[in-house]
């Protein structure tokens, strides 16, 4: 099955798959991505304006796709809006001109960006491949290789730092156990989500979470609640803020007041196109 949509617009596959907002795609040969989403496998890949995403029929494309992909938002518009009255930024704009974010599921927000602490992305990616495989729900298979999703918390919480030792999380694997017990004492990922969507402060209250600070806390908020305001900042985009914006890179307060300020209901997107662009040029 493969289907195919037509003029897709600010989108690039790079650009989404590979800007640090998630893990569980893998690049292929041709230059497509394959990955999962919401239990369903599909590579993607676009060509021109033509979006194909095989092992999908219409259904999956309209179920999973369409909302996972935020083929939906308009970014010409988001563009327009961060730089209309921000020269600084239109370079980072220009160079990842094909970042959406995608509308993830909660739960592997929270496990994957628990991982991500002090990590680098191929070991991130490794050590959630590592727990998927050994304690998840079976998928299928695509092309010759089996699929498992992230392990429910139900799962997690009935594991010991020994059953986790060998995907090789460290200190990680206590804070993912702890933090699983706390969402089943608190009626699932479901009920921490649609509370967290109607609190004042989601940020705050996530760090409520073992293992969960501000940084953390921002990322679960922007790729796991779809709060486009939140602000991740990490080594990184305190480089990229000190070096476009002048602000003194341990001055995380003043980042977050001038991301508020100047980028306002899309901070997340504007820190994705900064963090892809001071990632990617170093």
């Amino acid at each position: 099955m493969e289907y195919i949509k037509e003029n897709i617009k600010d989108f690039n596959t790079d650009h989404i798959f590979d800007c640090g907002q998630c893990f569980r795609w893998e690049k292929n040969d041709d230059g497509s991505y394959t990955g999962t989403a919401k239990g369903k496998i599909a590579r993607i890949s676009l060509r021109d304006d033509l979006l194909t995403i095989d092992n999908c029929d219409e259904n999956d494309f309209q179920e999973v796709w369409r909302e996972y992909l935020d083929l939906d938002t308009d970014y010409s518009r988001i563009k327009e809006y961060l730089t209309q009255n921000d020269d600084d930024i239109k370079e980072a704009v220009s160079y990842g001109y094909g970042i959406r974010i995608l509308k993830q599921d909660f739960w592997e927000t929270v496990v994957s960006f628990i991982i991500s602490q002090n990590n680098n992305i191929p070991r991130i990616k490794g050590c959630i491949e590592g727990i998927c495989s050994r304690f998840g729900r079976y998928i299928g298979e695509y092309r010759g290789k089996e699929y498992y999703d992230i392990p429910e918390p139900e799962k997690m919480a009935g594991l010991s730092a020994e059953d986790l030792a060998p995907v090789k999380l460290g200190y990680r694997a206590p804070y993912l156990i702890k933090t699983a017990q706390q969402m089943i004492d608190m009626g699932g990922p479901e009920e921490v989500r649609k509370m967290l969507l109607t609190a004042e402060n989601p940020i705050e209250e996530l760090q409520r979470f073992c293992g969960i600070g501000p940084k953390v806390a921002s990322c679960i908020s922007l790729f796991g609640l779809g709060r486009m305001d939140a602000f991740p900042i990490d080594v990184w985009m305190r480089r990229v803020m000190n070096r476009v914006y002048g602000i003194e890179e341990k001055n995380i307060k003043d980042m977050n007041t001038y991301a508020a300020e100047h980028f306002g209901e899309y901070g997340g997107i504007a820190q994705q196109y900064l963090f892809y662009y001071i990632r990617d040029l170093k």
